[in-house]
C-alpha cells in the first residue's frame, strides 16, 4: 500500500472539489491519499513545493491568472527532484501544451473520475 500526499492547485474551488471527489481517498486498491493540500495561488504552490513533503502535484492548466502548465514548467526547471505533476487541460487537443509544461501526465476536461484516479495511481507508483 502506497500512501501519498497531494498538492492540488486551482483558483476555482469547484475544480478543486471535483478533483478531490473524482479521485477520492483511494484512487486504486494499492494507493491511498493520506493528505490533500489545496492552493489557490501560484505563490502558495511555489512555497509549498519548496518546503517539500508532496508525492504528487495536480495543477489546473486553466487556472487564472496563472495556469498550471506554466507553473509546471517553472517547477520542473527550478525544483530539484520535483514531484510528479498531473496537469488538467481544457481540451483533449491541449496535450501538446502538457508536453511543453514538462508535466508527467495530463487529464483533459470534462474531468472523468476514472481517468483522474488512473493517472494519480500511475504517478504514485513512480
Amino acid at each position: 500500500m502506497t500512501a501519498i500526499s497531494v498538492l492540488l492547485y486551482s483558483n476555482d474551488r469547484s475544480v478543486r472539489d471535483a478533483v478531490r471527489l473524482g479521485v477520492g481517498d483511494r484512487p486504486s486498491p494499492d494507493v491511498t491519499i493520506e493528505r490533500w493540500h489545496e492552493c489557490a495561488t501560484p505563490e502558495a504552490v511555489q512555497t509549498q513545493v519548496q518546503g517539500g513533503g508532496y508525492d504528487l502535484l495536480i495543477l489546473d492548466g486553466e487556472a487564472q491568472p496563472f495556469g498550471g502548465m506554466g507553473i509546471s514548467r517553472q517547477l520542473k526547471n527550478e525544483i530539484f527532484e520535483c514531484p510528479p505533476i498531473l496537469v488538467l487541460t481544457g481540451r483533449p487537443v491541449d496535450g501538446w501544451l502538457a508536453t511543453w509544461s514538462q508535466a508527467d501526465a495530463a487529464v483533459s476536461r470534462p474531468l472523468d473520475p476514472e481517468k483522474l484516479s488512473s493517472a494519480v495511481s500511475e504517478l504514485a507508483g513512480r
